[in-house]
């Protein structure tokens, strides 16, 4: 089986309308199934903006145009991607955009990311989808209209046509997660928001051995924390490399998997963290992972802070990255021409 990689410069292959019979009005936008009319955009808050008032048509769950997006984000000032009204999330921030880009209220929005980062996990490939009940011509406009609303530190890098069956979430087969440690006595303050700083000297050699034993199938029960917003999931999941990779003073730690559970890559950097101090052999990851219970690995360690932790890259099935005949392409974003030269030439 293989797989197709969204990430950051990557081309997305676009898809086909959740409208496959419905013909555009002029301006590329459909009439509402109901003909009901809407009042102006929404905050995070879910309120409508009572400077607008703008007629929308109401999209429904199973119909509409679907649309991919891959965000980068610095989460340092947010509380992760889910959806809460304060204090603020990515996903807020995104759905404000999308609210005043398209129109559209967030209920008929629906978006969905791939990943549900937690407060201060950053991101260079998150994914999400949205759905829209009208075409555009071209992804370009919507795409500088979204980084022209959104704060500095959340930049939607592409914007793509997704098929029907596409879903950011539950369509995702692959994740990958670096956590960077700056090990060195002095932290260097170009790295403080993105690396843990450890001062103590990590032995990277018994690091790579432990993280070894996470590879493969295993149940990971005894490394997640308990969520209240998150349904009862399934413990086994796929590692599918672990890698501890030396760069001068920072060690990049690079997890693969079939999917991760609520702060289970943090809770292995931790134990990782300890082993790298020599404080507790390599092979006690095998014998945590057996015990399937949280507070066996408590005893060891707590988990890292999120702020070395980035979402890199969500890989999808080739089959859901499909390329209808009629479709907008996807857009990178568009670079700024000066067509003649203002300024004399001495």
């Amino acid at each position: 089986m293989s797989y197709a990689a969204v990430v950051v410069g990557s081309a997305f292959v676009p898809s086909l309308p959740l409208y496959p019979n419905a013909t555009p009005n002029p301006n590329g936008s459909l009439p509402s199934p109901n003909n009901t009319s809407n009042t102006g955009g929404v905050g995070c808050g879910g309120a409508e903006d009572p400077t607008q008032n703008t007629m929308k048509p109401t999209v429904a769950a199973s119909s509409g145009f679907k649309w991919r997006l891959v965000i980068a984000y610095d989460g340092t000032r947010y509380s992760g991607w889910q959806y809460q009204q304060s204090p603020p999330t990515i996903q807020c921030i995104v759905e404000k955009a999308l609210t005043q880009a398209t129109k559209l209220e967030r209920k008929d929005l629906l978006l969905v990311g791939a990943s549900r980062t937690d407060k201060g996990v950053h991101a260079l490939g998150q994914v999400a989808h949205f759905v829209t009940p009208f075409n555009y011509d071209s992804l370009e406009s919507i795409h500088a209209a979204l980084n022209g609303l959104l704060p500095s530190d959340i930049r939607v890098q592409e914007i793509s046509p997704a098929m029907p069956e596409f879903h950011a979430r539950f369509s995702a087969k692959r994740k990958i997660y670096h956590y960077k440690i700056y090990n060195d006595t002095i932290m260097d303050p170009f790295q403080h928001r993105y690396a843990y700083h450890s001062a103590y000297k990590l032995n990277a050699a018994v690091m790579r051995e432990a993280a070894s034993y996470f590879i493969g199938k295993h149940d990971f029960s005894a490394f997640v924390n308990a969520s209240h917003n998150d349904r009862v999931r399934d413990p086994v999941k796929n590692i599918f490399r672990f890698d501890v990779i030396e760069m001068g003073a920072l060690l990049q730690l690079e997890v693969e998997g079939s999917g991760f559970l609520y702060r289970q890559v943090r809770n292995m950097v931790a134990l990782l963290l300890q082993i790298g101090k020599e404080a507790i052999p390599p092979d006690i990851v095998p014998m945590i992972l057996a015990s399937r219970d949280r507070k066996e690995l408590a005893k060891y360690a707590l988990s890292a802070p999120p702020h070395g932790l980035c979402l890199v890259t969500v890989n999808y099935n080739e089959e859901h990255l499909g390329l209808p005949s009629s479709c907008p392409k996807t857009s990178f974003g568009r670079h700024h021409t000066i067509s003649k030269c203002k300024l004399p030439f001495y």
